[in-house]
């Protein structure tokens, strides 16, 4: 599958900062957003760290977010389960 046809369509929480996250393809990967929110200083990223903030997550159009945007990852990164 391409990354322009991959989309998101279910997000569960897992422990800690982990989703385990289904494509429209059957594909399931469990992905741990905890080293990438924990290597950024910048405040507008690290505020996802807070458990009540980070599963405020939604899906939207097939793209997995936070906030208005403020937090996005490309579909393909999260379909191969790695993020950086």
């Amino acid at each position: 599958m391409t990354a322009s046809l991959i989309s998101v369509v279910a997000a569960e929480p897992a422990e800690g900062l982990q989703l385990r996250l289904r494509f429209e393809d059957g594909t399931q990967r469990l992905v741990d957003f905890a080293p990438f929110l924990r290597k950024s200083i910048h405040p507008d990223i690290s505020k996802w760290l807070e458990p009540a903030a980070f599963s405020s997550y939604r899906i939207v159009h097939g793209d997995l977010v936070w906030g208005d945007y403020e937090l996005c990852f490309p579909v393909a990164d999260l379909y191969r389960g790695v993020i950086e």
